[in-house]
């Protein structure tokens, strides 16, 4: 479990060994508090992070779906990148 400011998130993913959470903490900002999903993923040496709901949440759109992961990962990230997925708790 990672706490941000009281919120709660759960490692759900952390695909080559991706996670590090010095470096999470340091890119996090308030934006991220209403995504369902973090995921967090590595080109070029940079993280970046991007925010996806669920279709059931009240700040869900058509492109933070999280049904669409894997076409974001696929297209929008470098090939085969690290990557790491964190789950807000009580979504």
């Amino acid at each position: 479990m990672i706490d941000v400011d009281g919120k709660k998130y759960k490692l759900v993913k952390d695909y080559k060994d991706a996670f590090n959470e010095e470096e999470f903490l340091s890119r996090f900002t308030d934006y991220f508090y209403d995504y369902d999903y973090i995921v967090g993923d590595i080109s070029y040496g940079k993280l970046r992070l991007k925010g996806f709901n669920l279709k059931s949440s009240s700040g869900f759109n058509s492109i933070n779906d999280y049904s669409k992961l894997e076409k974001y990962l696929k297209e929008n990230c470098s090939y085969d990148c690290k990557y790491f997925i964190l789950k807000k708790e009580n979504v």
